[in-house]
């Protein structure tokens, strides 16, 4: 499958997670999203400039476009993930792990911030509080990374032969 059939193909099945798709399919997408976004960026800065305080370039349409392709990103990794043998939910699992960290974060603000209120010297429970928080993003982002990575190996994977649990092979 070439890249413009690819882009087509990714776009026609908009909200199908059902199925299969070929690595080449999903690949070709995947460029094809990071060269608009690199397009769209370049525009954003032309058009609307820098932020003089901080120096980042104003995005209005590369969200815009990114957010319009969420859909079928995931769609076709989903899809690219069957045609492995493997279930699409395990594409969620690096997202899992975020919104699992971030909701670890807060609930550990939350028990510091009690367990500060009922102490005598506040100040002894910061170095725990910090020594804590540290491990556990510097865990955090080392599990990302093999998440991460895993996930492109998966995704890279040649396709199962023949007919599997997801559908028939594509063509």
């Amino acid at each position: 499958m070439g890249f413009v059939q690819a882009t087509k193909t990714c776009f026609g099945k908009y909200f199908v997670f059902s199925g299969r798709a070929v690595r080449s399919e999903y690949w070709w997408f995947v460029l094809f999203v990071v060269l608009v976004s690199l397009v769209f960026a370049i525009v954003d800065a032309s058009i609307f400039g820098t932020d003089p305080e901080t120096g980042q370039g104003i995005q209005v349409l590369t969200p815009i476009f990114q957010l319009a392709v969420l859909i079928p990103m995931l769609a076709a990794g989903w899809r690219r993930l069957h045609d492995t043998g493997r279930p699409g939910w395990y594409l969620l699992l690096p997202a899992a792990l975020s919104i699992a960290t971030v909701l670890m974060l807060f609930s550990g603000i939350a028990v510091f911030s009690a367990l500060e209120q009922g102490a005598n010297d506040p100040e002894t429970l910061r170095g725990p509080a910090a020594f804590l928080g540290v491990t556990g993003l510097m865990v955090v982002g080392i599990l990302q990374l093999i998440l991460s990575v895993l996930m492109i190996w998966w995704l890279s994977r040649p396709s199962q032969e023949g007919d599997n649990a997801y559908g028939p092979a594509p063509v």
